[in-house]
């Protein structure tokens, strides 16, 4: 028996996409852009992992980002419910599959009807830019000094530095702006190491290991998409 855990991206959250959604009882299309690009970046509430946690468990993930998807506006802190749709361990002869389906957002008193799943992609942690910390030596010893902010090599304030506000999507169905690193996490999703994805014949996605056995965490924010998304 393969006993290897891969603990994905520990320290990230996630990302869903939208087709179409119900609000209300009424349907809203995602508009003119491809509904496959869309992302929801949010965080597990609670760990899986691939063997452990039965079939139809259920799940739910909170959005780490506020995200426009036609004329409905989903805010940070939206929660995302599903189940579990495939649990398998790594074997000597299997490998590990896991796979996470979204069903409903709810947040406040309204609520909308998805339909997305877990991909094989995160957003990793990246470390705060240091700030200068050092005394102005114009100013008397007793005189407290705001933290100077670094500047890029044309002397321009540094986008990266803490008061730079994060970027937000504009227009309608438009995927909420990359993290930034002001938030902890990077600006590029990348792919889990050592996972495939599969989509099966019914539509639904799964995320398959012959390394290890497949196991997120509370920390990460993943992927989740109506559709494989492309590799950056």
């Amino acid at each position: 028996m393969f006993s290897k855990t891969i603990a994905i991206g520990r320290g990230a959250g996630l990302i869903l996409v939208l087709s179409s959604i119900v609000v209300l009882g009424q349907s809203i299309p995602a508009g003119s852009r491809s509904s496959s690009l869309l992302e929801f970046p949010a965080i597990m509430l609670q760990r899986v992992t691939a063997g452990t946690t039965p079939v139809q468990t259920k799940v739910q993930a909170k959005l780490a980002l506020a995200t426009l998807v036609g004329r409905v506006v989903l805010p940070q802190g939206a929660i995302l419910s599903g189940e579990v749709t495939e649990s398998v361990p790594k074997s000597a002869t299997n490998a590990s599959r896991l796979g996470i389906r979204m069903d409903s957002a709810q947040w406040k008193n309204s609520s909308v009807t998805i339909k997305v799943y877990l991909t094989a992609q995160y957003y990793p942690k990246v470390m705060p830019p240091l700030q200068d910390l050092s005394p102005d030596p114009d100013l008397p010893n007793n005189v407290a000094v705001r933290p100077r902010r670094r500047r890029g090599p044309d002397n321009s304030p540094n986008p990266n530095t803490a008061d730079s506000a994060p970027g937000r999507g504009t227009g309608p169905d438009l995927a909420p702006a990359p993290p930034s690193p002001d938030q902890g996490l990077s600006k590029h999703r990348v792919s889990m190491k050592n996972v495939e994805l599969v989509r099966n014949d019914d539509g639904a996605i799964t995320l398959i290991s012959k390394r290890g056995n497949i196991k997120l965490d509370k920390e990460t924010v993943y992927v989740l998409a109506e559709n494989p998304l492309p590799a950056n």
